[in-house]
């Protein structure tokens, strides 16, 4: 065979499809190939957008062209990246429900949800692997097997992994269009004045620190967020948050943004903590959507985590 013919079959075999689902709708192709490929440098994937070797629905674009909702990404080149082999890992699971479409995960503090720079192993993607084998959607790609939607490094609790890509689709459909409903639980610093409230400031990358969320930023997405008080706690106050949207950092900003910054989060409040914490206290508490096979409306609850609870009482007026 020749060289030329095997390149081509080469190419052939190397050539890969990747679909965008919404919650990396608006992203630059670049950034959103970087973060799937992570030994590969940034820079090497824009002069492979520039060559033409990744196109977008077989056209070519620029490295900075925005994602759309189910835009196709082809990888067409014998010297196309190659994903970063994700092995699956015992790592005990809290599973709420499970059945064959789903499972709902408990998600603990400190775990990443799928690997990333910094992270390539010890995530949830490598736990459930392990779980399900190949049981997993893989809309999301190789990296994101099952994963439909993210929590915080930091933050507990409920979240769905998808185990076919036809569940996959039907969960994305209500995240697209916002009528899952999310509640969380988290305590904030100081003394919130209304029982309850609404937060509608528009969410983007921070134009002076590009790890940062910020309200009104260049290019800001929607971002509605309810809050309702639970406890008044000295010098703190515990509270329920429900999502309209979901935002990169959305609760965390907008708790910030009126002036109330979530306890135990450096990032976006203060850098210094009175209590021994890991991050925010804030917990995905409640989760609910319509089945992807029954089409009923079901509900989920992740127990809200002890070290919040203690805090709770240790902060109480009593």
């Amino acid at each position: 065979m020749k060289k030329e013919d095997e390149r081509k079959d080469l190419a052939g075999e190397a050539m890969q499809c990747h679909s965008v689902t919404s919650e990396d709708e608006g992203k630059r192709i670049d950034k959103f190939l970087s973060g799937r490929f992570s030994d590969v440098s940034r820079n090497h994937l824009q002069k492979m957008i520039e060559r033409g070797e990744i196109t977008v629905g077989g056209s070519p674009v620029k490295p900075n062209y925005k994602l759309r909702l189910q835009d196709e990404i082809h990888i067409l080149t014998d010297t196309a990246p190659v994903p970063v082999e994700i092995v699956p890992q015992d790592i005990p699971l809290s599973i709420i429900h499970e059945d064959d479409d789903i499972l709902i995960i408990d998600k603990p503090k400190g775990m990443v949800v799928h690997p990333a720079p910094g992270h390539p192993d010890g995530t949830l993607v490598n736990a459930i692997l392990f779980h399900c084998g190949k049981r997993l959607s893989g809309i999301n790609g190789e990296l994101r097997p099952g994963i439909v939607h993210r929590i915080d490094k930091d933050t507990t609790g409920s979240l769905i992994v998808c185990k076919n890509d036809r569940a996959h689709r039907r969960i994305a459909e209500q995240i697209a269009v916002h009528s899952i409903q999310r509640s969380y639980v988290g305590i904030v610093h100081g003394n919130v004045k209304e029982e309850e409230g609404t937060v509608d400031a528009p969410i983007g990358r921070d134009p002076k620190n590009r790890k940062r969320m910020a309200v009104h930023a260049p290019h800001g997405k929607e971002a509605v967020t309810h809050y309702h008080i639970l406890k008044r706690l000295n010098g703190y106050t515990y509270l329920r948050f429900d999502l309209e949207t979901g935002r990169t950092h959305q609760i965390r900003v907008h708790a910030a943004s009126i002036g109330h910054p979530l306890l135990g989060d450096q990032v976006y409040g203060p850098k210094k903590c009175p209590f021994h914490l890991t991050g925010q206290t804030l917990h995905a508490w409640r989760i609910g959507f319509i089945h992807p096979s029954t089409d009923e409306y079901v509900e989920y609850e992740a127990p809200i985590p002890g070290y919040i609870t203690e805090l709770v009482e240790a902060l109480d007026f009593a």
